[in-house]
């Protein structure tokens, strides 16, 4: 990795026009409308009074896979998506124009063999430049480790505790669940196609990292908030391990003495944590 590239870097803003479509198959692609005829999931799928789902904030003027330039020298095959964080701070619309503003905030080096760390923010504005929302996201980058780092990395998240879950959320996703989600933007093939799927180590396509984190979002909004997300103003989780599409996410909730919570997800069927370390802050 050429260090003083990625440190130097300055991001273009990128500009995001979206319309009701757009937010209605986000949240088809996170699952919503599985009961057609359940009215508060279908208020994230109908256009008739329609709202955003809070995670939505993750995709909005997403500026590509920058990492795959050539001039920063990042191994890109084998970089992980390993946390992902948003806090709300204006409602996210249903449609409109938003404004990503990218910057690379920290990059820690774990060693020569074994990675480095680079740390991610996006502010995503309104067309009035009001800030809605700040977006992290902390990206693995298993062949980058001994090219030194710079900034100040944030605190990793904790351990969940320890006990029996307050909550428990079980939601099954399609077969062609990861075929619905690419269409609102990650059009990476190892979600869609067999061969590169293996190439990658899997056995047959996996689902989105932030499809999973959009299902967790859903069963927060599902068992803490009344499905408001007007409710739902931070959330942040780490990567632990694939779902295929198919599986059932099962997801468990810890209440904190805080009003917020803390949850991991599992798959049913591999009984595997797929999402750990994750916290939310829900009020009302």
């Amino acid at each position: 990795m050429h260090l003083a590239k990625v440190r130097d870097h300055r991001f273009a803003p990128v500009e995001h026009r979206f319309d009701a479509r757009d937010t209605i198959l986000y949240a088809l692609g996170l699952g919503f409308g599985a009961d057609p005829v359940d009215p508060a999931e279908l208020s994230f799928v109908y256009e008739d009074g329609l709202k955003a789902v809070p995670s939505i904030c993750v995709i909005l003027a997403h500026p590509g896979f920058w990492a795959k330039q050539p001039e920063f020298g990042i191994d890109w095959v084998r970089i992980l998506h390993g946390e992902q964080s948003f806090e709300i701070h204006r409602p996210i619309p249903a449609a409109g124009v938003v404004h990503g503003e990218y910057e690379i905030e920290a990059v820690e080096d774990k060693g020569a063999g074994k990675g480095a760390v680079l740390h991610q923010v996006k502010r995503l504005r309104d067309a009035s430049g009001c800030l809605l929302a700040t977006v992290r996201s902390v990206l693995f980058l298993r062949g980058d480790g001994g090219s030194g780092g710079f900034g100040t990395s944030p605190a990793a998240p904790a351990p969940l505790p320890d006990g029996t879950p307050d909550a428990v959320v079980e939601l099954s996703t399609l077969p062609q669940q990861a075929l619905i989600y690419r269409l609102s933007g990650d059009y990476n093939p190892i979600h869609a196609d067999p061969a590169p799927a293996r190439a990658a180590g899997f056995d047959r396509p996996i689902l989105h990292g932030l499809c999973t984190m959009g299902i967790a979002t859903r069963a927060l909004l599902r068992a803490r908030a009344g499905n408001d997300p007007a409710r739902l103003t931070a959330m942040a989780v780490r990567f632990s391990k694939p779902v295929f599409p198919g599986e059932t996410i099962i997801t468990e909730i810890f209440d904190q003495d805080d009003g917020g919570v803390r949850f991991r997800c599992r798959s049913k069927e591999r009984n595997v944590v797929v999402l750990d370390r994750g916290h939310a802050a829900i009020t009302g």
